[in-house]
């Protein structure tokens, strides 16, 4: 029988207690600490937690904390504990390029809940959702395996960047449109002001995109002094684009109009979907190379490739002490992925699933 693995989640809000109480009820033993005590003993009287405090012999140690407080965090972590350390900021590279342990590799999974803290923790708040790695030269193979499993274990797809990438990308989908939402919301209460009515004529679609301006205000003073050249740069395009929408409207240009309402219409319907069925997998099994960042590699290219990894897992191999990658991949892309493979060095082999 292999023995109980165990996980440290420093910082018990809605992410770090979904994550202690989904691996809780996965197996897991799961120490927990937070810079308020009494949520760690809340967490424990829940049971979100096993233990109160950090386990310095944990395989995991995962930051769950403000993204202004996670370095140091980091830092902590890798000086009392032996396992590997990851964190959840939406913000990374300020994190990253600080920290060159191999224990080290950060970490975002992209989910979360209009609830706050300990109330609105879900074991299955991961299921379905992406979880982005973002590994350096100096992380190591163990590191982003033993954190991409854990991932995965929650239910989440795993997906790898560099994290000057993933900052980049995190302000187009995730942090400006929370300030376009918030900004969006004030003009509406504004208005509401002198139109009484207008609040209660927000109908559906009003509501969707300003649904996430509900989200804790606070965590997004960190976030936007840590990320801030990527979203100003984000929101200069976004001003440039609803300028130029604005002029479209204002000069009548009904074809100008339609051809960006159907170019934004067909990129909508361009976004990824899951759930492929099983006879539309292939498997591509992947010897890891002998050189640092390999595993990470793997993950990385099929980001950078635009291939959807729907499971993986690693085993041992039969020619000696290196693993071997086993993903499950979309059967329609797997030559573009075995080709950038095989120009990276590595060995794939590729089996469709019937």
């Amino acid at each position: 029988m292999s023995p109980q693995r165990c996980v440290n989640v420093l910082g018990l809000g809605l992410i770090g207690g979904s994550i202690g109480v989904g691996l809780r009820e996965r197996g897991w033993l799961v120490h927990g600490e937070d810079r308020t005590p009494e949520r760690g003993e809340d967490a424990l009287r829940r049971g979100f937690i096993d233990a109160v405090g950090l386990n310095p012999s944990a395989d995991l140690t995962v930051i769950a904390a403000p993204v202004l407080a996670v370095p140091g965090l980091v830092m902590q972590a890798l000086d009392t504990t032996t396992g590997v350390v990851t964190d959840v900021g939406s913000v990374k590279s300020h994190i990253v390029n600080g920290c060159s342990d191999p224990r080290f590799i950060g970490g975002h999974p992209m989910a979360g809940s209009e609830l706050e803290g300990l109330d609105g923790a879900d074991p299955n708040m991961f299921n379905g959702a992406v979880w982005v790695l973002t590994p350096s030269a100096h992380t190591s193979d163990d590191s982003f395996s033993i954190a991409a499993a854990m991932a995965s274990e929650l239910g989440a797809e795993v997906l790898a960047l560099a994290a000057d990438r993933h900052d980049e990308v995190v302000a187009v989908v995730s942090h400006v449109p929370h300030l376009t939402a918030s900004a969006l919301m004030g003009l509406a209460s504004e208005r509401s002001e002198e139109h009484a009515v207008l609040l209660r004529m927000a109908a559906g679609g009003f509501r969707d995109m300003t649904r996430i301006a509900s989200g804790h205000p606070s965590i997004w003073l960190d976030i936007c002094a840590e990320n801030r050249v990527a979203i100003t740069e984000t929101l200069d395009g976004l001003i440039e684009r609803l300028i130029d929408m604005r002029n479209v409207v204002y000069d009548g240009d009904r074809q100008g109009l339609l051809e960006r309402l159907q170019r934004a219409r067909e990129a909508r319907a361009n976004l990824p979907v899951r759930g492929i069925h099983p006879t539309d997998l292939a498997e591509v099994r992947i010897p890891i190379l002998d050189r640092p960042g390999a595993a990470a590699e793997i993950f990385t290219l099929a980001a950078e490739l635009g291939v959807n990894v729907s499971s993986f897992e690693v085993v041992h191999s039969v020619e000696g002490n290196r693993g071997i990658t086993v993903l499950l991949i979309d059967a329609a892309a797997v030559e573009r992925y075995r080709g950038g493979l095989i120009a990276r060095g590595f060995r794939p082999s590729v089996q469709r699933l019937s």
